[in-house]
């Protein structure tokens, strides 16, 4: 098992609030995205790919105004429906809340955390997605709780297993790179076993407060982005 970084996730009370903070961060304008009816969200994206993070992008993304989940009942993901995480968007800005995890099997991936020694963890259902780009058709599985939770305080990735095309093979480069993630929680051995029951290498755990730490070479000089426990 293998998991590598797919993608950073900055939530935003808005996405207009989004792109006004990518420009105001990151110095530069975030690319075109898409709609997830399933969900009832809408994003932007951003390349950030690197050697040591190779096909890793930026999604910024938010709750589509008048949009609900296709299905009733459903919470959306990434915690987008928690009233707390709200209130700390709207309160503080956009902010990096989680990161999505790319596995080459999302089946094993899933049993591997479920009963792993230390983890036994539930990572929800796992769901078929696509949508129609201009290069090409996008389809992928990935796995959402059916209360939303991100887990870990967004520190252990939702999992991805991607079809013949992935989102960064039609994405310019952005002058990012991405540099390292890092992670602390109070219950970090826990957290370590988790991502370690999935082959997640290139992410270090700390004890300590909850914090997701992503750091980005952008054309304003490095920039370090942090969840701090919201």
């Amino acid at each position: 098992m293998r998991a590598r970084l797919d993608h950073l996730v900055i939530a935003a009370a808005s996405l207009d609030e989004g792109v006004a903070w990518c420009e105001a961060t990151l110095g530069v304008m975030p690319g075109p995205g898409g709609t997830h009816p399933l969900m009832g969200t809408h994003n932007r994206l951003l390349n950030i790919a690197s050697d040591a993070f190779p096909a890793a992008y930026l999604e910024i993304i938010a709750i589509e105004p008048g949009r609900q989940p296709s299905r009733p009942g459903t919470r959306r993901w990434f915690d987008l429906d928690d009233h707390e995480l709200r209130a700390g968007l709207a309160r503080q800005g956009p902010r990096l809340i989680h990161f999505v995890a790319r596995v080459p099997d999302a089946h094993a991936a899933m049993r591997a955390l479920a009963h792993e020694e230390h983890a036994h963890i539930d990572r929800g259902q796992l769901l078929e997605a696509s949508r129609d780009t201009p290069a090409g058709r996008l389809e992928w599985q990935i796995t959402v709780r059916d209360d939303g939770q991100r887990l870990f305080y967004g520190a252990l990735p939702t999992l991805i297993q991607w079809g013949p095309v992935h989102p960064t093979d039609a994405m310019p480069a952005s002058g990012l790179a991405m540099r390292a993630l890092r992670a602390s929680h109070p219950r970090a051995p826990a957290l370590a076993a988790a991502l370690s029951a999935i082959g997640m290498q290139d992410m270090r755990v700390d004890a300590g407060p909850p914090n997701l730490v992503a750091l980005l070479d952008t054309p304003r000089g490095p920039v370090t982005l942090e969840s701090k426990g919201l």
